[in-house]
């Protein structure tokens, strides 16, 4: 027994007619008397009582079509979510970030997504960066939202959104109140810092202290970028953070932009090559959503 056997049923099901039911199916009578003949066969039953004036169910017919309908109504739902999956429209998309890239676009993307592809379920996980890159080849997260530099070559990289480094320090502090901040005026200081072991940024962020001119003085180390606030007012140093960070209010504090050329904090995408239906499709929408966010 095929598909076609149970449409060809139906038809003639439905129609009442031989004649009909092929003019509905675009085939010849012939064929379709012969396919009908080859189910009836196979079923070891009679679906129609045909004559010269009329096609009727039989009883077993009357049954048979109950269930052809069902069958043919799964195949159809089947082949939508087959469709849809297949476009990206149906499915799980886990993505990895750090808390202070939330403070940026990435939670408007992930709303517009949603309201876009609602049978689509994004799941955000906070984690280490380099974390993130073991999630990412393991595949237990999709894709993952992490600032430069970026140390794998296996996984596909490109450019999300771009964010400048500033300096965060006491409103006490005697450069609180100066129009420009270099990064080498801040060779004297004590820092908290962003978790080393943790994170390539890190890691850059003190390279660049390095290059200009002097390594930084750290007295402590965290593994979010607002919790470096926090220190901060607390007086156990100064910090370098991603400009998102300003957005976030702290007593005692003040953000200073550094003057060029400076750190930059830009954030990337990170997904594998292989990735799914609905990667691709989170993917074009986040390539949309950031070129308009440039645009403005």
């Amino acid at each position: 027994m095929e598909l076609r056997h149970l449409r060809y049923f139906i038809a003639i099901a439905e129609e009442l007619s031989f004649t009909a039911a092929a003019a509905r199916l675009g085939v010849s009578q012939p064929p379709l008397s012969t396919q009908i003949q080859d189910l009836e066969h196979e079923l070891k039953t009679q679906l129609f009582v045909r004559n010269k004036r009329r096609v009727e169910l039989t009883a077993a017919g009357v049954a048979f079509r109950r269930y052809a309908l069902a069958i043919l109504a799964q195949v159809d739902e089947a082949a939508e979510q087959a469709h849809a999956i297949g476009l990206g429209q149906i499915g799980t998309l886990d993505l990895a970030t750090t808390g202070s890239v939330l403070l940026g676009p990435l939670a408007e993307l992930i709303a517009r997504f949603s309201t876009r592809v609602p049978e689509v379920m994004v799941r955000i996980q906070e984690m280490p960066p380099l974390e993130q890159e073991a999630a990412l080849h393991a595949r237990r997260i999709d894709i993952s939202f992490l600032r430069g530099p970026i140390g794998v070559s296996d996984l596909a990289t490109e450019l999300a959104w771009p964010e400048k480094v500033g300096v965060v320090m006491p409103l006490s502090h005697a450069l609180a109140r100066s129009s420009e901040v270099a990064l080498a005026d801040l060779r004297n200081e004590r820092f908290v810092f962003l978790r080393l072991k943790d994170s390539r940024f890190a890691r850059y962020l003190r390279d660049c202290c390095v290059e200009a001119g002097f390594a930084p003085n750290i007295s402590q180390q965290v593994v979010e970028a607002y919790s470096l606030l926090s220190l901060v007012a607390a007086g156990l140093g100064i910090a370098l953070v991603p400009e998102a960070v300003k957005e976030l209010s702290r007593p005692g504090v003040i953000y200073k932009a550094l003057a060029e050329p400076a750190p930059v904090a830009d954030v990337k995408m990170l997904y594998r090559p292989d990735h799914s239906a609905v990667v691709h499709r989170f993917l074009s929408e986040a390539r949309e959503f950031f070129n308009d966010k440039r645009g403005q």
